[in-house]
């Protein structure tokens, strides 16, 4: 189950860098990074998940040297990066809003061209 996420983090991962890459529209391309990003997300969270583990929620008598907890921190990691990730892209957004204002187009080779 876990190599399924693995394979599915990788694949977010290449399908955002060629969004990225080969679109020509840039809210195609604000699309690309953001599956890009929960690619990233998703293998975090699969490098921190341990099978059989539970919360690390305990109390001092219920810890024992058997405990097999779930890495708290690529969680919180997770949790952050989703923040900065939305942020990135509502400003993004808004920068493409602009472009497309001053230059009438979505298309960067257009704008390319126009830019003088």
């Amino acid at each position: 189950m876990i190599t399924f996420n693995y394979l599915a983090s990788f694949f977010l991962i290449v399908l955002g860098i060629y969004t990225i890459v080969v679109k020509y529209n840039l809210v195609k391309t604000v699309i690309g990074m953001c599956i890009m990003d929960y690619g990233v997300n998703l293998l975090i969270i699969s490098v921190g998940f341990n099978p059989g583990g539970t919360a690390p929620i305990f109390t001092e008598g219920e810890l024992t040297a058997a405990s097999y907890f779930v890495d708290p921190i690529p969680q919180a990691l997770t949790l952050t990066s989703i923040v900065i990730g939305a942020c990135v892209t509502a400003m993004t957004l808004a920068l493409v809003i602009k472009l497309e204002e001053s230059y009438e187009t979505l298309d960067t080779r257009e704008i390319r061209r126009l830019r003088g």
